[in-house]
């Protein structure tokens, strides 16, 4: 039980539980003769106790009581958010090292969504064998309202519409985001922003593979909006000295209708598979050392074989290395 200013929360995960409490004086958990001692994790089988200073300790490192998840507010949707990691945390310490679940917000389109769904389940299948399959959950949007939002240009409702999902996801125990389409990274601060859970953002695993074989100028495919707004390239430019190129305007409009016109639909065809080779090739004359598939949509109509130099597919990167970080691992950009 939470006992904050004017909230108070009930926290359980499944046969674990566990009671702590919270005082609103200096954003810190209650010390001395105004609480318990100790914090009780139990389960079925048996009960230890966790003394408070460990719980103050860890909620400081964790940052639970940053302005984000701090009780203080008043709000109760804040301090659900706090108890649900704090929880997290205790029912690690309690248990020992577990899969973090991980909050996918996907259907945009599903076709994407649904080799993010495949490569994860395999991936944590081949590591850990058996019949194992990942802790996830995912918030699938409806495309066709998303679709139409983005081509309006409000970026504020898909905003919030994000915002929203991740919030969603949280609530339901998912220990760190994963967006599953690179345009809608567009927000991806907002929604790191309103969360108090990792977000994992696809371009920068996508950029340390590109690093890491000692490449630097890439050429990147995507929707009008990656290709043309700064949100992405900038990233890429910024946090990791990339040099960034993208397709003229016809060969940018030439992969952006293929998308929205074919490959969210799950239409592939072999002369669109051509297109994609020619703009491909012209970003190498241009001297492009690689290419970024930078939509999650991309890896379905074209592989390594149609291009002549390495080819960085972002869906499944962004899958593995989110397996990674579910199975035990540290996403050096996550706080």
């Amino acid at each position: 039980m939470v006992a904050g200013p004017r909230s108070c929360a009930r926290a359980a995960h499944h046969e674990t539980q566990l009671s702590f409490s919270v005082c609103g004086k200096k954003n810190r958990p209650m010390t001395g003769s105004d609480a318990r001692s100790s914090v009780s994790v139990g389960t079925l089988a048996r009960v230890r106790y966790v003394p408070i200073a460990d719980i103050e300790q860890r909620a400081r490192k964790t940052q639970l009581w940053s302005s984000k998840a701090s009780p203080l507010c008043g709000c109760r949707e804040a301090t659900a958010r706090m108890v649900n990691r704090l929880r997290r945390e205790l029912v690690r310490t309690s248990k020992g090292d577990v899969m973090k679940v991980i909050g996918l917000i996907g259907g945009m389109s599903w076709e994407s969504s649904a080799e993010y769904y495949r490569i994860i389940n395999q991936a944590v299948r081949q590591r850990l064998g058996g019949v194992h399959s990942a802790k996830c959950l995912m918030w699938s949007m409806d495309f066709g309202e998303i679709e139409r939002l983005q081509h309006d240009g409000d970026w504020t409702t898909l905003t919030n519409e994000m915002v929203a999902a991740a919030r969603r996801l949280e609530s339901g125990g998912a220990d760190f985001i994963v967006i599953c389409t690179n345009t809608m990274h567009r927000m991806a601060d907002a929604v790191s922003d309103a969360i108090s859970i990792p977000l994992h953002h696809i371009a920068d695993p996508t950029a340390r593979k590109i690093m890491d074989v000692g490449l630097r100028r890439v050429g990147l495919l995507g929707t009008a909006f990656t290709m043309e707004q700064d949100f992405y390239k900038r990233r890429l430019a910024e946090n990791f000295g990339l040099d960034v190129m993208v397709p003229d305007d016809q060969d940018r409009k030439t992969v952006h209708d293929i998308i929205y016109k074919e490959l969210v639909a799950g239409i592939v065809r072999n002369s669109s598979r051509e297109a994609y080779r020619k703009v491909i090739q012209r970003l190498v004359d241009r001297g492009a050392e690689a290419i970024i598939m930078g939509c999650t949509e991309i890896m379905l109509l074209v592989s390594q074989t149609d291009s002549g130099v390495p080819v960085f597919d972002t869906t499944e990167i962004h899958a593995l290395t989110a397996v990674d970080i579910a199975l035990g691992g540290r996403d050096p950009e996550l706080p």
